[in-house]
C-alpha cells in the first residue's frame, strides 16, 4: 500500500469525525510531519504518514522530539488499521 493511500484515509475519517486533516508545510524547515490533524474543541495532533513498515527520517524524529516537547502530539502513521486509534486518542485526549 502507498503512503498517498493511507493520507487519503486519513483525510476522509478526520472529516467524518467533524474534523480536517490539512497538509502541513513549513517552507524553510525540513522534516516537519505531513498532516495538521484538528478535531472539534480544539483537539489536535501532528501525523507523520508513512508506506508501511517505513519509519521517519532522522531529521523528522528530530522534529517530532521538539514538537512532542512543546506539548504537541506526534503520530506516525504507516498502516489504515491505526486511523481510528489516533482519531479517538486526539478526540478524547489520551495518550
Amino acid at each position: 500500500m502507498r503512503e498517498k493511500i493511507i493520507e487519503e484515509k486519513l483525510t476522509k475519517a478526520v472529516q467524518q469525525n467533524g474534523g480536517v486533516c490539512w497538509k502541513f508545510t513549513s517552507p524553510g524547515t525540513a522534516g516537519v510531519p505531513d498532516r495538521l490533524l484538528l478535531l472539534p474543541s480544539g483537539r489536535l495532533a501532528f501525523v507523520e504518514v508513512k508506506a508501511p513498515g517505513e519509519q521517519p527520517r532522522p531529521l523528522q524524529c528530530s522534529r517530532h522530539r521538539l514538537l512532542q516537547r512543546l506539548g504537541f502530539r506526534v503520530y506516525v502513521l504507516d498502516n489504515l488499521a491505526d486511523i481510528d486509534k489516533i482519531i479517538w486518542e486526539v478526540k478524547n485526549g489520551t495518550p
